[in-house]
């Protein structure tokens, strides 16, 4: 198909009426935050993967295994924030670059860490997104976005448990640089 037969549908940062009737100045302020959500779970989930792919060492694999399940994980909710901002008449964010530009917090890099580090990291990534999300619950309820705020709060269960377990991880006892 050429340039000229394509015909964009709806131009990205833009919101249309939606079907499940919130006031589209309310929806735009919503979409604008699961957006940021969506961009920080693909930063957070590419994060993950990339430790997955990279872990050596005692504890690889608890540590391999923790980190796909993570990723995976990470990936449903980008998943379903992208079918709620498309619910609410938006488009979700993609592509890297928009990603990057979207989110919260920063991409960790290319370079592999040491098991500790990359730990580290997580965690820091992981509070970064609990912060996000929690003020979004927030902000959806005041806009009376029940589901949208139900949706992040499922998704918020789930993060600060991954959160604990990375702090279990960092504990004294456990992977110590000799």
């Amino acid at each position: 198909m050429s340039k000229q037969q394509r015909q964009i549908r709806q131009q990205a940062g833009t919101v249309e009426e939606n079907p499940v009737r919130l006031d589209r100045g309310k929806a735009e302020q919503v979409v604008e935050a699961l957006n940021a959500d969506l961009a920080a779970s693909y930063v957070l989930y590419h994060q993950l993967r990339k430790h997955h792919w990279n872990v050596a060492g005692a504890q690889y694999r608890e540590l391999h295994l923790f980190w796909g399940e993570a990723a995976e994980d990470a990936e449903e909710n980008a998943d379903e924030l992208a079918e709620r901002v498309q619910a609410l008449g938006g488009v979700p964010v993609s592509g890297p670059a928009a990603l990057e530009r979207h989110s919260p917090i920063p991409f960790e890099g290319e370079d592999v860490y040491d098991v500790r580090t990359s730990l580290e990291n997580d965690l820091d990534a992981y509070g970064d997104v609990i912060e996000s999300v929690s003020s979004h619950i927030e902000l959806a309820e005041s806009l009376g976005d029940h589901a949208t705020a139900e949706i992040l709060r499922e998704q918020l269960v789930g993060i600060e448990e991954y959160a604990h377990e990375v702090d279990h991880f960092l504990a004294h006892d456990s992977l110590t640089l000799w």
